[in-house]
């Protein structure tokens, strides 16, 4: 019984979730000069596009989207609902209806590099499809662009530029070109100013030449220690229509760590050895980033603010306890947390007449009945004990 009604749960979840983004979705025929014919996209728009006039979405160009369209699309709402991605514009190409992929994704065979109608996919989507979400949309600076098989070599034509096109490649099962995993490597390598997120998938269905490819680019890419190179490598045990399903969640959780909540594995590679200075400058860095890349302008969060909150207490004798404090006062101002971080600041510093005045404002901002309305007015008793005697009338904040 309790799996019936899982598996109902997963139904509808699947259901409401596709009547949801189908709702948003367009179909556009597109002229394309490049390709000297109409192609047929699909686009997807988020709800809350036509509600803020002023924010910026990122952009992910899926390739054959016949297949990988809808699975990428609601997956992006799943991730956007539980405030682990940015919401996106989605923009589909068609590649299937009369096989076009092989013309699109063709290379030369004696240096892997597109061939003449290859150069025209390329262009098509680099300068045509490029200056038309730009003309029509409001769209941020980070694109990603997905793949599979053919399709999955094919995007890597933009990453191996001098200036790389986009931000993000989602390669699931890719049939690399021959030259292209030495080709891959010494892009990755020479990484400077760009900051690249590289994921790869291989499933056991792949036949023999295209899974030592794939190994290869793997070996190679393990290797490289280039901070600007954001690498994530997933072999599975299914088929390759399984493991488009598994490779797009997992490669939008990787692409998107940036924007998520900090989790324990952000927090034990980039923060735990902070100072208490780099650790605030960490965390307001990283919400001005969000903001650049993918147009979102968030509040910080609390279980972010939260997070650091061990460096803060446990280095440097609290001296950064103010700081924190002041952080949060003015990202939340209606909280008691940030005047407690200053009222501790002054109380370990014994000044007791602005550590009492802070507690006195955090106590204050408890609403009625507050389960933690007692705990809160201990720290005002205990500052009122402490200053029994002591004469503090010449402190001043600092």
């Amino acid at each position: 019984m309790k799996t019936f009604k899982r598996n109902l749960l997963f139904i509808l979840t699947i259901f409401f979730t596709t009547i949801l983004f189908s709702q948003n979705i367009q179909e556009k025929k597109f002229n394309s000069r490049e390709l000297n014919t109409d192609r047929y996209l699909k686009i997807y728009i988020p709800p809350s596009y036509a509600v803020d006039s002023t924010k910026l979405y990122p952009v992910a160009i899926v390739l054959d989207a016949e297949y990988l369209f809808d699975v990428y699309v609601s997956n992006s709402i799943l991730f956007a609902s539980k405030d682990e991605a940015p919401e996106q514009i989605i923009i589909g190409i068609n590649q299937n209806q009369y096989n076009e992929r092989y013309q699109d994704c063709s290379y030369q065979l004696e240096n892997s590099m597109p061939t003449a109608e290859g150069a025209s996919f390329y262009r098509f989507i680099g300068s045509e499809l490029f200056d038309f979400l730009e003309k029509n949309y409001r769209i941020s600076p980070f694109k990603t662009i997905v793949g599979n098989t053919l399709t999955a070599n094919y995007i890597n034509y933009f990453f191996i530029e001098n200036y790389p096109s986009f931000n993000a490649y989602i390669n699931i099962n890719p049939y690399y070109a021959t030259d292209m995993p030495a080709v891959l490597q010494q892009k990755a390598l020479s990484l400077n100013d760009e900051n690249i997120n590289y994921y790869l998938s291989n499933g056991k269905g792949n036949i023999e030449k295209y899974q030592a490819k794939i190994n290869t680019v793997n070996s190679l890419f393990e290797k490289i220690d280039n901070p600007q190179f954001n690498y994530k490598y997933e072999a599975f045990n299914n088929n390759q229509t399984a493991t488009i399903g598994q490779s797009i969640p997992s490669a939008i959780a990787s692409i998107f760590e940036l924007y998520s909540a900090i989790s324990k594995d952000e927090f034990d590679r980039n923060i735990k050895d902070l100072s208490p200075a780099d650790a605030i400058a960490y965390l307001e860095n990283k919400y001005v980033e969000i903001e650049y890349l993918f147009g979102s302008n968030l509040k910080m969060r609390e279980k972010d603010i939260f997070a650091i909150e061990p460096i803060i207490l446990d280095k440097e004798n609290g001296d950064y306890l103010k700081n924190f404090g002041e952080m949060i006062n003015k990202l939340y101002d209606n909280s008691p947390v940030g005047d407690y971080y200053i009222g501790r600041y002054y109380e370990t510093g014994k000044k007791y007449k602005l550590a009492l005045k802070y507690y006195k404002s955090g106590y204050m901002k408890l609403p009625e009945g507050d389960p933690n309305a007692d705990g809160f007015y201990q720290n005002v008793e205990r500052v009122l004990n402490k200053r029994d005697g002591v004469t503090d009338e010449n402190e001043t904040e600092n």
